[in-house]
């Protein structure tokens, strides 16, 4: 565990500007610094970067924290991740704390072997992608990606950066090329033989590379950390270009395991899971497309690698792919940290629907909404970027259905004589599509979605509409694990005079706390501590919150305020410190003192409410000498509200 002494010094150096200010486009506003959020789509800039505090807010979408809280949201960090990310950017050394020295020591050596293992996988990156210009069959790799409109020296700067950003590159021809280098660069192959990159031959000595004449897509995390290979098998090369290369042909050499040489190679090769990869845990191109993903507010999800980097080099590049295996809850929660919703775009075909089919249950677990996006038969996201253009793609997305539309289109289709096993199939999946469905408005629109199909069937010559029997089972599906919705529908509520007072209130409320927020040294103002002694209520425990840390921390407040204030108050208070509303001390005092006076004017009818009341029952039980008493003390709180004693 890493110490709170470190955490401490690592939220105190940051500097959240310039954090910040390498992914949003900051501009200087008075005392904070202003920008489009990038955590929702914008045109107006709502978020606010205050660096005396250290803090920031959005007023557009709420999220809000500090630089800690930035690389967790922004990068989809862990704590502990974010902690360290930051200490090494500002050379903060890390102390680990509440573990025996032996478990420390055991922890720390864990670190060293993956940050070894992680820089092995990046000299490999770096070996494939030079390979791609430098070996003499790259021209093979370099010819499959310009059939496919994405020329390595493309003269379009979005096919370049994509290019990269995927460390696309040439696994070469040959049975060790990687081995070879690696040990030139002083690396251990058995390190490299535990990240799978290399094997031991079966006779004799040395080891043979895993991938051989590929076009290579590098896997990174989602830190972008290089953690495994995918690689796609090329055209087998003339005999003319090996002997122009001076390289012999690949045939089996009887030192290898297995005899998979003899067969063709298959379509794709991709990295085992290793230490520092586990193939359900991980989303290929999650990392490229984090940014993009939260601009579009949804991520688009398809098959294969080659669809991303297409997708990607063309400008569609909220693009992922679940690296050639079920899409998981594990992937699906990935996800979910940079967009709420997911269009799938599998390939055309029969396995494309299947597979589309096999995402609702991951992503209901992960609370992740998914639409399906229709491909026209036998077309995948790559040839048909090519074949109809970019913009085609996007049509293709807007027009998305979602996932239980597309899942009832599935199950009518499966109607094709109107005979009673037919319908009876389709009734069962309708019923379960709909019982697995936990929101209540979402199952009341696909019952009409279902009803709307059902008017389309005929059996016998009549509406399948007209047989009771599929609405029966809609209903007892629809009914099936709805949630209970006490009070009815919920809508906006009348404006009525105690709910305007009470809005008056919580406005003269937030200008008091807000005043103190900019400049808690009012906290030393005799005048302002008279006025703020009739504060009650979560104001009253929110000056006790700011006069705490001011005591401890001075002027600069930060996370510690937000941690003890009143939930009430909390959303106001992250926006009052993330962009504080005066530039000069004698603002907000005279703002505090004006709101302070009208706050004792509201705790005085208060009090005078109360005494009348009072008066009331004591003149219904006959108690004249209490009346008087209490007439006299109504008679002294009005002269005070007044300011005459």
């Amino acid at each position: 565990m890493i110490s709170p002494e470190t955490i401490a010094v690592v939220k105190e150096r940051a500097d959240i500007v310039a954090l910040i200010g390498e992914t949003v486009a900051l501009k200087r506003a008075g005392r904070t610094w202003k920008g489009l959020c990038p955590f929702h789509k914008e045109k107006t800039p709502s978020f606010h970067v205050n660096p005396d505090r250290g803090y920031f807010h959005c007023f557009g979408c709420g999220e809000k924290g500090g630089a800690i809280d930035f690389l967790i949201k922004l990068e989809g960090h862990t704590f502990p991740e974010a902690v360290r990310a930051l200490a090494e950017r500002y050379s903060i050394d890390i102390v680990e704390t509440g573990a025996a020295d032996p478990d420390r020591a055991r922890l720390e050596r864990q670190k060293r072997e993956k940050d070894d293992l992680y820089g092995v996988m990046r000299l490999a990156a770096t070996f494939y992608v030079e390979a791609l210009t430098a070996h003499p069959l790259g021209v093979v790799a370099r010819r499959e990606l310009a059939r496919r409109g994405l020329r390595h020296d493309s003269e379009d700067p979005t096919i370049r950066e994509a290019l990269t950003s995927f460390h696309v590159g040439y696994a070469p021809y040959g049975w060790d090329g990687l081995a070879r280098y690696l040990e030139r660069q002083g690396v251990s192959l058995e390190l490299a033989a535990r990240l799978e990159l290399v094997r031991p031959r079966q006779t004799g000595r040395g080891h043979y590379d895993l991938f051989r004449h590929r076009l290579m897509f590098a896997v990174v995390d989602r830190v972008g950390r290089v953690v495994a290979f995918s690689g796609r098998a090329l055209d087998e090369p003339t005999d003319d270009e090996l002997r122009r290369a001076g390289i012999e042909s690949n045939r089996p050499r009887g030192d290898l395991s297995g005899r998979e040489e003899e067969r063709a190679p298959p379509k794709y090769v991709n990295s085992p899971e290793t230490p520092i990869y586990v193939k359900g845990d991980t989303v290929f191109g999650l990392h490229q497309a984090r940014h993009a993903i939260r601009d579009a507010g949804q991520a688009v999800l398809v098959e294969g690698n080659f669809d991303v980097l297409a997708l990607h080099a063309r400008g569609v590049q909220n693009v992922v792919a679940p690296l050639g295996t079920a899409f998981t809850p594990a992937q699906a929660r990935l996800i979910r940290k940079y967009a709420s919703t997911a269009v799938v775009m599998f390939d055309g075909d029969a396995a494309g629907r299947k597979a589309t089919v096999t995402v609702r249950g991951p992503a209901l677990e992960a609370g992740l909404g998914i639409r399906v996006a229709n491909l026209p038969a036998g077309a995948d996201p790559d040839d048909y970027s090519r074949a109809e253009g970019v913009d085609a793609v996007r049509r293709v997305i807007s027009a998305s259905q979602g996932m239980l539309e597309y899942l009832l289109d599935r199950a009518f289709e499966g109607i094709k004589t109107g005979s009673a096993d037919e319908i009876g199939a389709c009734l069962k999946a309708v019923r379960r599509y709909l019982s697995e469905e936990s929101d209540a408005d979402v199952r009341a629109m696909a019952k009409a979605y279902a009803d709307r199909l059902a008017g389309k069937v005929l059996v016998n010559g009549r509406p399948l509409s007209d047989m009771h029997a599929l609405e029966r089972a809609v209903s007892t599906a629809l009914a099936a694990g709805a949630p209970s919705r006490e009070g009815g529908a919920v809508g906006a509520r009348p404006v009525t005079p105690s709910s305007r007072s009470r809005v008056r209130e919580r406005a003269i409320d937030e200008a008091v706390l807000g005043a103190l927020l900019d400049y808690p040294d009012l906290l030393g103002d005799p005048e302002v501590e008279a006025e703020l002694a009739e504060a009650e209520g979560d104001l009253a425990l929110a000056v006790a919150v700011v006069r705490r840390c001011w005591e401890r921390h001075g002027a600069a407040l930060g996370d510690e305020v937000l941690d003890l204030i009143p939930r009430s108050v909390h959303a106001f208070a992250s926006g009052r410190l993330a962009a504080p509303k005066f530039g000069e001390l004698k603002e907000a005092r005279a703002e505090l003192l004006d709101n302070a006076s009208k706050l004792r004017t509201k705790t005085l009818q208060a009090d005078r409410t109360a005494v009348l009341e009072q008066m009331t029952r004591a003149s219904r039980l006959g108690d004249r000498e209490a009346e008087d008493e209490l007439l006299a003390e109504l008679a002294r709180r009005s002269k005070q509200k007044l300011g005459l004693s």
